[in-house]
Parts: C-alpha cells; structure tokens; sequence
C-alpha cells in the first residue's frame, strides 16, 4: 500500500468521523484551539517579531547576557538582532528568527540549557558578517586585509571576538555570572481578569481573619 492510497484512506476516515461525531469534534477543537491560545499567551509570541532587547529576556536564562550588553558600549548603537540575526534580506531575517527560536523553545522548555551558553556555527556567521557590516570602514585597514577573518564555515582564520574577547558581553558568561544584575522581567502568565480576581478573593480572606 502507498503512502497515497493511506492519506486518502485516512481522510476519508477523518471527514466521516466529523460527520458521525460533530459534539466530540467541536470539543476536541476547543480544547485544541484553547491549547494553542495558551501557549501564544505564555511564550509571548508577537514580541518576537519586533527587535526590543527586552524580548530575549523571555528565556530568563539570557539574563547575563542582557545585563552585559546593558553596561557596554554596543548599547548606544545596536539591539540583540542587529548582531545575532541576520540583516542582509528580511526573510533570511525572519526564517533565522523562526529557526532559532524553536530551537531555543525547545533546549529552554525541556531545562537542558547548558551552564556556559556557546554560540552555534550559523550565529557565527551572523555575528561575523553583522561585525564587518557596521565596522565596514575598518576593513580597509591593509593590516586586517593580510588576515584571513572570513572563513568562518571552514573554521579557518580569526574570528573578531578572537581579539575582542569581551565586546560586548565579557568573559564571564554562565547563567551565574551575574546573579545580582538588574534585567527586565516576564510579566505574569495569569490574565488580568483572573488576577484581580484573586486579589479580591485575598482580600475578603484577610479581612475576614481580622474580624
């Protein structure tokens, strides 16, 4: 049996089972849908398609390094995406974004995050371009053109943290280098309706233990 001859099989099988079944199908689709909302709320996804540095803060994890980038002086001129993402086409931009974040969805959600965050192969190449985009007119330096800085797949040549060791993050980098930095917070997964909610039932609590 094909692969064609069972997705129409099981087609059939699912069109019959929404027409026999149209109470358990829209129940089924609520509780689908209700899922779905849920996460959106919880992982705050729209603020991804912005460039606010606060954004990375959802993964509390990223806590040094905001806190790093908040005291540099790369500050002043770029946010997390202008190095780490990459610039030169809006889609390429975008489809970067998407792939990282689900992966970092997925290191973050299932706590298998390492203890010393190490960039990949393809933020290499990012943050390298990124580097030679806004320092483009030091590139003409004859001293940089004798260095081969451009190789990064082949992982031949200097990379220009191999000189710039602490721009912009420093040299300490683990989840505990930092303990004590002041950095933006998640705002609360619980809805407003629900907090106020809570607030009152808390309330009428207490006045009740004082009377």
């Amino acid at each position: 049996m094909d692969k064609t001859t069972v997705l129409k099989r099981l087609y059939g099988q699912s069109l019959s089972f929404i027409k026999e079944r149209p109470l358990i199908t829209a129940i089924l689709s609520g509780i689908i849908a209700g899922l779905l909302l849920i996460i959106i709320h919880v992982s705050n996804i729209f603020s991804y398609l912005s460039d606010r540095p606060e954004t990375c803060m959802n993964c509390h994890i990223m806590g040094t390094q905001y806190a790093t980038w908040m005291h540099s002086a790369h500050r002043e001129v770029t946010n997390c995406n202008d190095c780490h993402v990459p610039q030169d086409n809006i889609i390429k931009k975008y489809m970067f974004k998407a792939m990282d974040g689900l992966r970092h969805s997925y290191v973050f959600t299932l706590r298998a995050e390492p203890q010393a965050i190490i960039i990949k192969k393809q933020g290499e190449r990012a943050v390298s371009d990124n580097c030679k985009r806004c320092h483009e007119s030091l590139f003409l330096s004859p001293a940089l053109k004798n260095e081969n800085l451009y190789n990064v797949s082949a992982s031949e040549g200097r990379l220009c943290w191999h000189c710039h060791r602490e721009t912009p993050h420093g040299l300490l980098r683990s989840l505990s280098s930092n303990p004590y930095a002041r950095v933006p917070t998640t705002d609360s997964m619980i809805p407003t309706w629900l907090d106020d909610i809570m607030k009152k039932e808390q309330t009428k609590n207490l006045n009740k233990k004082m009377k």
